[in-house]
């Protein structure tokens, strides 16, 4: 039985496995890697599989349209998200509307939008045979059983779809428990995609990105995996495992210069951080691959030194607003004292730090913002994002917005301005969704554009050329960005 795997075309390097999906102003493409995962859990299961990341290929609908027809698969598997789900559904629209001349493929969108929002999704196109809700791995692969052996789909648990003309939603598929029976994604992007058509701001190039733990404990009323996606509950891969993953890369990849450690929040379990860092060392993986991670600021100076050691070099940390009140309104669990001492102690272990700030929170007033603005400056971190509040269905922060009545958006494509970048959907009674626009581009010039820190990035290049590549490859669309932006 063949399965079509596919991460739809949309605008050219739009990334749809974000936390928030857009075309980036740094030139950042995320690998698909639930995707992956589902492709080799089936691959493993005896299927024969193709996979299409068409935004990374730069493949549009036509020539997506056209493999298909020629792959002629049975089961087609799309990824969707907030601001292109009504693209997606097109997408499917013309792939099975091309291949119903000659075979019926069973359709099956997966993600956080139809995750968030099954019963609406599935009402937008007759098209549409069943959504995957949550994560979707075994999911896909139950499906695929089932068709492939003639068998009622009514067993397959996460799955929606139509019965006798209703909406049915089976039962919940359990969280995966035993992640370390996954198979390495990074195997799959071996086979299947091209990584040099991926690239992370920070990070050297070519990279690859990992999922080594699903789910976050953290209770952040924004982010979008933890609430619509995997959870609430850190789900772990052995230390033996993730560092075989390492293993596999560097034996097999040779050209990764950089794993990037793409779980919410990597430090949350301490001592498992710990134990990979030692068999890393212990394996001399720290000498053949450098790799960063997602962080809480409440991480301890010697865990740095540990993973410093171990061959982390940059920790991404969401500071988020440099006003206490506006954290604690967003459920964040920091303070600006943690984030303080964080930003201290990284510099002091020779950890870079992306900081990522949000714009538009409970709370924030263009005074506000510019107090963040102003903590940014003092943290000082190697690289900083403005973003404003993306709230996504689902999350707590789009219900707030929505019983607030702040929403703006009259369709899903309103998260993106036309270009594929972020937009904002929401008008608070203190800042407008302009206001959050331009104070989100003001900032980001503020930021990069101080002499302080053009010296700094220039130091930095001249004792570290790796450097150079890095930065090169980020600052033409960014700062195309910063100065033709109409």
């Amino acid at each position: 039985m063949k399965v079509l795997i596919l991460n739809p075309p949309y605008f050219p390097r739009y990334s749809r496995t974000s936390r928030s999906p857009a075309v980036t102003h740094g030139g950042t493409i995320y690998y698909p890697f639930w995707l992956a995962s589902a492709v080799g859990v089936l691959e493993n299961s005896g299927f024969e599989v193709k996979f299409i990341d068409a935004p990374a290929d730069g493949l549009d609908r036509k020539k997506v349209v056209q493999i298909a027809k020629e792959f002629q698969p049975e089961l087609i598997v799309i990824e969707t998200s907030t601001p292109s789900i009504e693209n997606d559904i097109e997408v499917l629209e013309s792939i099975k509307t091309e291949l119903k001349r000659e075979i019926t493929p069973f359709t099956v969108l997966v993600g956080t939008h139809v995750s968030a929002t099954p019963d609406e999704s599935i009402k937008k196109s007759g098209m549409i045979d069943a959504i995957a809700r949550r994560e979707y791995d075994y999911i896909i692969k139950d499906l695929a059983i089932a068709l492939r052996d003639k068998k009622d789909i009514s067993t397959v648990r996460g799955l929606t779809y139509r019965k006798d003309g209703k909406i049915t939603n089976n039962p919940d598929m359990p969280p995966i428990e035993n992640l370390d029976e996954l198979p390495f994604i990074s195997e799959v992007y071996k086979k299947h995609l091209n990584i040099r058509k991926y690239f992370f701001s920070a990070a050297l190039f070519p990279m690859v990105m990992i999922i080594t733990g699903r789910g976050c404990p953290h209770r952040c009323f924004f982010c979008n995996y933890p609430q619509v996606f995997s959870g609430r509950r850190y789900r772990l891969r052995t230390a033996e495992n993730v560092v075989a993953e390492f293993e596999y890369i560097v034996k097999n990849m040779p050209d990764v210069k950089e794993v990037a450690i793409e779980d919410d929040t990597l430090t949350a379990d301490l001592d498992r951080v710990k134990k990979i860092c030692r068999l890393m060392i212990q394996k001399g993986l720290n000498k053949k691959l450098r790799w960063y991670a997602n962080t809480r600021v409440n991480l301890d100076y010697e865990s740095m030194v540990l993973m410093k050691e171990a061959g982390c070099h940059l920790l991404i940390a969401g500071y988020e607003s440099g006003v206490q009140e506006i954290l604690n309104n967003t459920k964040k669990g920091i303070t600006l004292e943690q984030s303080r001492e964080f930003a201290k102690n990284t510099k002091k272990a020779g950890i870079l730090v992306h900081g990522c700030f949000i714009f538009g929170l409970p709370g924030d007033t263009k005074e506000t913002i510019q107090k963040t603005l102003s903590f940014a400056k003092e943290l000082s971190p190697d690289t900083a994002q403005f973003f404003p509040l993306m709230p996504y269905p689902g999350t707590e922060a789009y219900q707030w917005a929505k019983e607030k009545g702040y929403l703006n958006a009259k369709t899903y494509k309103d998260w993106l301005i036309k270009d594929g970048h972020h937009n904002t959907v929401i008008d608070t009674p203190e800042l407008s969704a302009k206001d959050l626009i331009d104070e989100c581009d003001k900032a980001r010039k503020d930021f990069y554009l101080r002499p302080k820190y053009i010296f700094y990035k220039l130091k930095q290049m001249t004792k570290d050329p790796k450097e150079i590549t890095r930065t090169a490859k980020s600052i033409k669309p960014f700062f195309k960005h910063l100065f033709l932006k109409k």
